[in-house]
């Protein structure tokens, strides 16, 4: 089996130009091989040999082991990730990372190996992100929020067991909204202070996301850390939070950071 380097050069060798007889002779790979990746690239998942038991499926239910890491995940999940179900069984977890943060790409993938350890963990490149891809069996007992459609055309809430693992863990939660779906910037005005234009420069935090569900889940962890936050837009239907307080920005500041 090929891995997912070898699979990406050769199908960049066809994207510049090359054909697939031209590249099976130069990589040694067979045309069949290449033209199946052009519609899948990802291997398939190994269907034996997981070792890690699910803890929601136990007798008796537990939550995953490392907690912080599961509370920051799931932030991810919430922002910038699906669950979609493979033909032969199991599931692919993909998490959505802009190329333009890789400490963002790499922390995604530390998580999701401490919430399921021994779960090999892909990185499928894409137009202007990677998707950091995983396969499980019970990545639905983890994420009870998947189902069909899309999430803010659906309910979403948490279960109690994540609910106890948010409130233990709130900052790990809203670092991974704000990874996936909120970001610091710095916005600037200019004032005519004694007849000299000056400029000053002050940094926000926003949060994006069309559902009210995961909205309201985030504006409680802020609520829950002390973070003073506001609509981003008082003429529609809220789908945009802004921590713009200078106390609060610290705070975040301290504790969250921008993306890297």
């Amino acid at each position: 089996m090929y891995d997912l380097q070898t699979r990406q050069r050769a199908l960049s060798l066809v994207d510049r130009g090359q054909s697939l007889s031209a590249v099976s002779k130069q990589t040694g790979i067979s045309r069949a091989a290449i033209r199946s990746w052009q519609i899948r690239i990802d291997p398939l998942p190994r269907m034996r040999g997981r070792t890690t038991a699910c803890p929601r499926c136990l007798p008796e239910p537990v939550a995953p082991a490392d907690s912080a890491s599961y509370a920051y995940l799931l932030g991810l999940y919430l922002g910038d990730g699906c669950i979609s179900r493979h033909r032969h069984g199991g599931y692919y977890l993909r998490i959505a990372c802009a190329d333009a943060w890789p400490g963002l790409i790499d922390r995604c993938r530390t998580a999701i190996t401490a919430v399921r350890p021994g779960n090999t963990v892909c990185l499928l490149q894409k137009q202007g992100c990677v998707m950091v891809t995983s396969y499980d069996r019970h990545w639905p007992c983890l994420f009870p929020q998947h189902g069909p459609g899309k999430k803010h055309d659906r309910p979403v809430g948490l279960e109690p067991w994540q609910q106890d693992i948010v409130d233990a863990h709130p900052w790990e939660f809203v670092r991974g909204l704000i990874h996936s779906d909120g970001c610091r910037v710095t916005n600037w005005t200019e004032k005519i202070i004694g007849g000299v234009r000056k400029r000053y420069e002050y940094p926000r935090y926003f949060f994006s996301n069309a559902s009210r569900d995961i909205l309201r889940l985030f504006t409680d962890a802020l609520d829950s850390v002390g973070v003073e936050w506001k609509p981003g837009n008082q003429s529609r239907a809220v789908q945009n939070v802004s921590v713009a307080k200078r106390a609060s920005v610290a705070l975040m500041d301290t504790r969250i950071g921008p993306k890297y």
